[in-house]
């Protein structure tokens, strides 16, 4: 169960494969919580990502396929494994490709979310944060008992500038012409597999688990 989830913001890849990686006991391996945690715990690759991040500049693909490379090594991985965030370019998807082959591994499958931009806007607009506790609520889908107020401490909520929806539509266009060719990428390699990522949430859990098993 060698998998990698792909899908714009907004698209719930992330939960999806955190729930997934929990029912089949393998590592949800996102590369943004790697380069986080490798930087907060000071490691050799965490250090030499920070020069980068602390610059405000992009961590170089090199430094995170190595990252990807040692975690995949770890003996968790073994029996699989779920991409979640990483590649994002089709420069990131050879590399990724060379790496797997250097260490033993491949990918089973890669699995696109597919879900429309006004629902990813509707999604990525209606999220609030509690400006206290950092509790996350959502318009529509999670809303406080009270407008405006978090139920657990009482603090105002707010949007982040990220979830404006110029910002938004922004992200989702830089999405639309860097990481979308990844999907002909993938094709063209008998890879691919789309499932919807709009409905039930159980309903599209179904759906990843009957697209992992084609290639089982």
């Amino acid at each position: 169960m060698r998998l990698l989830f792909l899908g714009p913001p907004g698209a719930g890849k992330g939960t999806q494969a955190r729930e997934l990686a929990r029912e089949w006991d393998v590592p949800q391996v996102a590369t943004g919580d790697m380069l986080r945690e490798a930087m907060s715990a000071g490691t050799a690759l965490g250090r030499e990502a920070k020069q980068y991040y602390d610059k405000g500049n992009l961590v170089p693909d090199d430094v995170i396929l190595r990252m990807v490379a040692e975690r995949l090594r770890q003996p968790d991985a073994t029996k699989g494994f779920i991409l979640d965030g990483f590649p994002r370019t089709i420069a990131q998807a050879d590399g990724l490709a060379k790496m797997l082959d250097e260490i033993g591994q491949k990918l089973d499958a890669v699995i696109y979310l597919d879900v429309s931009e006004p629902e990813l806007v509707r999604r990525l607009t209606g999220r609030r944060l509690c400006r206290n506790c950092q509790s996350p609520y959502h318009l529509v889908s999670a809303p406080p008992q009270r407008a405006g107020v978090c139920d657990k401490c009482g603090g105002e909520l707010y949007q982040r500038v990220d979830d404006s929806e110029a910002t938004v539509r922004n992200r989702l266009q830089v999405y639309e012409t860097q990481t979308s060719p990844l999907l002909d990428y993938y094709r063209q390699r008998g890879l691919l597999r789309t499932v919807s990522g709009e409905g039930a949430v159980e309903k599209i859990r179904q759906a990843l688990r009957e697209a992992a098993g084609a290639r089982r």
